[in-house]
Parts: C-alpha cells; structure tokens; sequence
C-alpha cells in the first residue's frame, strides 16, 4: 500500500502542476429566521472572484482555480461573515451555505465592522463557544479526520491521554466534566453515539463515526446553551452537514493505514440532493501483523437528503450507523503486558443507528422546526477466565444490551423588532434492556479461612420502558440606541415516567440567563448564570436486584450550575482572542451504594457505568480559567492556541470532596498550518495536560481475587490520591495537494507523538509470569494456588513510546 501511494504521489506530481477550475456554491440565510438574503455580497480574498445572492440567495462562483480560499460574506445590516481556508477542487460543484447574524449595533466604520466577521458568538450564546471548519478537521495533524479528537484542540475540551482515560479513547471531556455530560446534534437531530465502541451508559470509544466529508463545520457550546437542548450538563456539540451537489454526481475516495471510505453525492430529483458513505476500518489487520491480541474491526454509513418541497418548506432526512466487532486473538509471540491484554479484555459485538427527518417551515419573521428520529443501540459483551472462550465454568462476563430511543420536537423560531424568541415542546419513548452477569471480584480469605471481604457479583435481568417529555422558551433582546447590550433568558422543564417522581417538572425548572455588552466595537464582556439537568442514564434507571425490583427508582436528575464570564476582543480581521472564567456546581450525581464512591470518580474505561444500585446524594465542582487564540488564514499561516486550569472534584457517601478522573489541572494545545505553496501544506499540533489521578490497588483483595476476574482490585479508601505524570504529544502533518482536469488527489503523511514520549496511563497489576510465559512465577516452585498466596506480583507499566505514522491519500472526482 504504502509501495503504490509513493508511485502515485511521484506520477502525479509530474502531471499535475496546472491549476484547474472549480466552482463554489450555496445560499446565505438569516441566522435566526431563515429567510434567504438577496444581495448578499461574496467574495473570495486575493482573487478577483466576486457575486452577490440572487433573490432565492444563492450564490455561484465559476472557473475557481483549484486551491484554499478565505471568503467573505456582507449584507447592510448584517454582521459579516469570514469562512477561512474553503478548498475548491477541480471540476467539481463545491457546495458551501452560509447564515449571518443580523447586527446588533449601529457599526459605520467599515475596517471595524470587518473584524466581526470571524464572530462565533450568537446573540443567546455570547460566550463559551467555538467553532471548526471541515477544512480545519481534515487538516488537523494527528485527527486522522476523527472529529472527536480534532474537538480536544479547543480550550477546556480534554480527552484521550491527557483526560485520565488510555490514549486510544476520544473520550470528551469538557471542563473537568463526564464525558457523558455533552450531547451531540447532527442538522438538529440528537446523535447519542458519535464513537465506535462507546462505553454503556457513558461515551467515548477509539474511532468516530462521523464522515468529515459531510460536515460544514462544528460548533462546541462548553456554556450558555439555549434552552431547546435537554440532558447537557457539559456542552452542546452541533455538527451542521452540508448539502449535496445539485448539479451532477461526484464524490471521493480516502485511504489510510486504517481504514478506506468512499462518499458519493449528487441529485437524485430536480428538487432533491443526496449524500451517502461508507467506510471499513482494517486496523485488524494492521494489529495482526504487529503481533498485537486485539482485534477492532468496524463499518460506518451515513446519508443525507436535501429535498426542497416549496419555496417555504425544505425537508431535510439522514441516517448515521455503525458495526463494531472486537476479539482477543492469542500473540505468536507472548510477553506478559499481552498476556494481560488477552485475558482481561471482553470479546465485543456492536451496532447502533440513529435515523431522523427534519421539516423546516418559513413563516412570517421566522420558522417552524418539526423533527423526529429514531436511535437504537445493540451491545454484546463475553469474557471467560483464563482466555477460555466458550467454558461457561471459566465466564466472568455475559452482557447483552438494548437501547431505542424515539424523539419527537417541535420548535418555533420568530424574530419581531428589537426581540427573537423561540419555543417549544420535546416528547420520547425509550425502551432499554439489559441482560448482565459479571463477576466483579472474588471472595478473599485470610490464612485461617476467616472471610475477609465477599465475593462482588452483578446478576440481573431488566427491561424497561418510559416517556420523557420537556418544554423550553427562549427569548432575547437588545437595548440601547446603539444596541450595546444584549440579554438573552432562558426557561426549561423536562419529566419522565422513569423515575417516581419523575412528574414534578418544579425539581427540573432550568432558568438560564446571559448578557453581552460591547465595550468597543471589538471588544465584548460576556457574562452567563444556569441550571442544566441530565436524567441518569438507563443502565440505571434500569437496574434491578435478584427479585427483580427496580432499586433506582427514586433517584433525580443529576444538576449542574454554571457561572461564567469573560472577554472576547477582535482585534483584526481574521483573529479572535477570549479568555473566560467558569465554575460548575453539581448536585444529585449518583453515588455507588456498592462502594460509596462518586461514578464522576470511576473515570471513563470499557464497562458499563451505572450497572448497580446509587443514590442520588453526591455533589461535586469544577472551576477555572481558559484562553483562546485564533488566527484564520492570513496569507500562508493560521493557528489556534489554547490554555486552561480548572480543578474539578466529586464527594461519595462520606462527604469528602476528592479529585475526578480526569482532573490533570491544565490543558494546552497548539496548531501551526502553513501553506508552503504549490500545493503543499504543513501542519504541527502540541499538546499537553498535567498529570490524571487514579486509585492504587488493594494488594490483598488483588492478590486473592486475580485469578478469578484477571485483574487487580482498586484500593477505594484511596480513591484518586496517586497522579501520573503530565502528557504531552507533538503530531505532524504534511500534505500535498494536485489538481487534474476532473480529478483532486491529496497525498499526506501523519505522523502522531513525533517527540516519541512515553504513554500515560495507569501501571497494570498482574502476576509474574516465567520466562517462556508459560505459567506464574511462584514463592515456592510449587503450581499458583487459588489465593494467590504464593503468587509475585508485579505492576507493568505502559512505557514504550510508539510514534504512528500514517500514509494516505484522497480523491475526489
């Protein structure tokens, strides 16, 4: 493979040195009412490319030279608009939709109301919120086009090594939040799994799913979302597909070390656009011929259709699903880390889908949003000790999970004079089932067979059906004769028949409110006050004892209040700085009655989260301080730099507020891209994170219970007080683009952990193994006893440094 892609790349680089047109369209709407805009000037900077939107608001530009364009959208009343560094590729339709903001201030001078156009801030979000382009995913170094890893290059978001989870994981982390705190919405419909292989009843997973190719852009609320988004406790995450081509069929084709996926799109009526893609991961493969056990294996869809019903109604459908399947294969050659790996890991077998229409209405000064969708997840899970598959006397694990979610939400949206306002109403059907058996620990004896701590099991069938149903109104509104201020308040309740009483939308009344005013015409304070609720998830609400008696009943949403406040200065045309403080207050998180802890302090790993009796009694806080720096494109150079300290602690059953998983007290990350010319672009990510604490082991329960659940048993009277040391990452990136008559190639090369530092993450407690790994190492020569009294144990620490350097290429034709 590797072979073939250079010989391409040489070819190609011959042949392909001249610049071939492309074209760049798409329509411009008001942001809050979705009226198409006439007149709209575009224009594409250092080039003399220029239109303005007809009077349905769309907008051509043909003949393009291939290659990066920053564009500008302008209206007369209107805030401009920046989309920097938009590809326009040969022979193709580039399809690019724009929404402005109409301006809240009486701005005259021209060069000051240009700098407003790299604004991300709405006018109900004024603050905590960020935004990437699908430019800036694709050219992310060591994204490897994963949008959840690209996300961890903004401020406050940690996950993978430097979030206190195994470096493999997109784990999101979001100012010292879960990482189920954050929901995820996909052209208005809510996607509970954005991950291959996430984590029941929390999220995460080594791979993600979307296709990057569809996407517009990304925008991550961390504050301040509106009130329409229910169960978020951390941040919204909106993910804004584009549509497809109207005019013809193309697509591309993109190959790496791991996986290849193929994307089409075109028009299927004269009224309608499609997008649809696949992709297959053979990191099997790959994992195989390194001699690693594991085996991930997975597939990914997804599809869009655009119809245009009327010049009033667009209807909008998509459809995202995945297919996982992950075994433990024996190593040709064996070493102790892989003999843990090969008896410690489940054999797992996964799907989900989501699929959702969304209707969209004009109506006088705005419109009517309906939506509904459909989501359900399948989880399967075995594990045997010893490694030995199939013998139902050796089985520590026997999970078998469903999920359906059917949503349905209404939503008006008008904007009247000075005022813009929306409301309305969300209803769901959820059923969950859930057939588990897991051997937890074993039961530990002293030397005179006095029990000294009981064997933990969890044994349980559930199946459980409930409605959720919410309501939110949204008003906001600017004041002064310059307009300087803006205030925008929020209201929500949200019920369930779930819980007893789950009725009582008095304990979920969310008041939301925010402010912004303009100190200068660049210069912004923004400040915003909130309560956010999140159901439990239903692997608790679903928990059952042996009797079959729901034990959660009588738990609450979980709380979380938010404060925070800060500055956004624009200081030219395409550079943003903020710098924001924040604190979050939470109440009602469940605790383990099993072991009195927090589940904010269990971390992230792959078991299930939430499969055990709680209470809704602990309480927990995270604050700190974060600082953003962009520069869009600005002739060959843009870079993103970004700095937070935060602390973020949980209590248990006794009160004491200990640190969470991933509390590594900063996170930083910078990114260089560079265009080199001709073609080429270099691209360069730092990032690093404090040390993530973790419990120890308890090395009696460990040494007595290993052989029976193959892994060691953590210390929880020590819960956290240990710290790894800091991570830190450097991943490269070089590509090459070409460009043919009907034909773009992109060749790259992604190097991940270029410094080769060594991995963080938490040393494994097993046995010491002979030489040849045959059998433990034993105390007196004779075979290991059940006990585990005559075992050496030992901690293998994950120390090998591995740098990962990827080649691949993308065509689009």
């Amino acid at each position: 493979m590797r072979i073939t892609t250079l010989l391409l790349f040489l070819l190609f680089s011959l042949i392909g040195r001249a610049q071939n047109p492309g074209t760049l369209a798409g329509t411009v709407r008001d942001r809050a009412t979705q009226e198409a805009l006439p007149g709209v000037s575009i224009t594409l900077e250092g080039s003399t490319f220029g239109t303005a939107t007809d009077a349905e608001g769309r907008y051509r530009l043909s003949g393009v030279p291939a290659g990066a364009y920053n564009l500008r959208a302008s209206f007369v009343g209107y805030d401009p608009l920046l989309r920097a560094d938009v590809a326009i590729s040969s022979g193709n339709v580039n399809t690019l939709n724009l929404e402005i903001n109409k301006s809240p201030q009486a701005l005259s001078e021209v060069t000051v109301t240009a700098n407003r156009a790299i604004r991300v801030a709405t006018a109900e979000t004024p603050l905590s919120v960020q935004r990437l382009t699908t430019e800036e995913i694709k050219s992310n170094p060591g994204g490897n086009f994963d949008i959840s890893r690209v996300v961890q290059s903004l401020p406050g978001v940690g996950g993978g090594g430097s979030g206190g989870t195994a470096g493999f994981r997109n784990d999101i982390i979001i100012r010292g939040g879960a990482p189920n705190e954050n929901v995820y919405y996909l052209d208005g419909i809510e996607v509970p799994v954005i991950n291959h292989f996430p984590t029941q009843g929390s999220a995460g997973g080594p791979a993600g799913i979307l296709n990057v190719s569809f996407i517009e852009d990304v925008t991550l609320s961390s504050s301040a979302f509106q009130a329409r988004y229910d169960n978020a406790l951390s941040a919204v995450l909106q993910f804004r597909q584009r549509d497809g081509n109207a005019e013809w069929i193309q697509g591309n084709l993109r190959t790496s070390g791991t996986e290849v996926a193929a994307t089409l799109e075109g028009p299927l009526t004269k009224n309608t656009t499609f997008l649809a893609s696949a992709r297959r991961s053979y990191l099997q493969l790959l994992f195989k011929l390194i001699d690693l056990p594991i085996r991930p294996d997975f597939y990914d869809f997804q599809f869009k259709t655009t119809t245009k019903l009327s010049e009033k109604t667009t209807l909008t459908t998509l459809g995202l699903g995945a297919i996982d399947h992950f075994e433990i294969v024996p190593p040709k050659n064996s070493s102790p880390s892989k003999e843990f790996i090969l008896r410690n890991n489940p054999t797992i077998n996964q799907w989900n889908y989501t699929v959702g229409l969304n209707l969209r209405h004009l109506v006088q000064n705005g419109y009517l949003n309906l939506a509904l969708s459909r989501t359900q997840q399948y989880a399967a899970a075995d594990q045997f000790q010893y490694g030995y598959a199939g013998q139902e006397a050796y089985r520590k694990l026997f999970a078998r999970s469903h999920e359906t979610e059917n949503k349905l939400r209404a939503d008006v949206n008008k904007r009247v004079g000075r005022w813009q306002y929306s409301y309305g109403v969300v209803g769901q059907l959820v059923h969950y089932d859930n057939n588990l058996r897991n051997r937890i620990r074993a039961e530990v004896r002293d030397g005179s067979g006095a029990l000294v701590s009981p064997a933990v099991t969890v044994n349980f069938v559930t199946a459980l059906d409930f409605v959720r149903y919410g309501l939110f109104a949204q008003a906001t509104r600017t004041y002064g004769a310059d307009s300087r201020l803006t205030v925008s308040a929020g209201l929500r309740a949200d019920g369930t028949s779930a819980l007893t009483e789950g009725y009582r939308l008095d304990r979920t009344l969310s008041p939301r409110v925010s402010l912004s005013y303009a100190l200068l015409p660049t210069l912004n304070l923004n400040a915003s006050l909130g309560r956010y609720y999140k159901i439990p998830p239903s692997t608790i609400l679903g928990y059952r004892d042996a009797s079959g008696r729901l034990l959660n009943e009588s738990s609450r949403y979980i709380r979380s209040d938010h404060a925070v406040a800060g500055l956004e200065w624009l200081p030219g045309a395409a550079t943003r700085l903020t710098l924001e403080g924040f604190y979050k207050k939470y109440a009602y998180y469940p605790v383990s009655v099993r072991d009195g802890i927090s589940l904010a302090n269990l971390g992230g790993d792959f078991n299930a989260i939430g499969n055990e009796a709680i209470t809704s009694t602990g309480k927990g806080r995270a604050y700190g301080a974060e600082a953003f720096f962009q520069q869009k494109l600005s002739g060959k150079l843009f870079a993103i730099v970004s700095l937070t300290a935060f602390r973020s602690e949980f209590n248990g059953a006794d009160g004491v507020y200990r640190p969470t998983a991933w509390d590594t007290r900063f996170l930083g990350s910078a990114l260089l891209g560079y265009k080199l010319g001709r073609g080429w672009e270099l691209g360069a990510k730092f990032r690093v994170g404090g040390g993530a604490p973790y419990t120890p082991y308890d090395a009696v329960a460990s040494r007595a219970s290993y052989q029976a659940v193959g892994q060691g048993i953590l210390d929880y009277s020590q819960l956290n007080t240990r710290r790894l040391s800091s991570f830190q990452q450097l991943d490269l990136r070089l590509d090459k683009k070409i460009s043919l008559r009907r034909l773009s190639f992109d060749f790259y090369i992604d190097v991940q952990n270029a410094l080769l530092a060594k991995p963080v993450s938490v040393p494994t407690y097993t046995f010491e193994r002979l030489p040849d790994n045959s059998a433990y190492t034993t105390t007196d020569g004779q075979p290991l006893r059940p006990d585990g009294s005559n075992a050496v144990p030992i901690l293998l620490p994950d120390s090998d440094a591995l740098v990962v350097p990827t080649v691949g290429f993308i065509v689009e034709f």
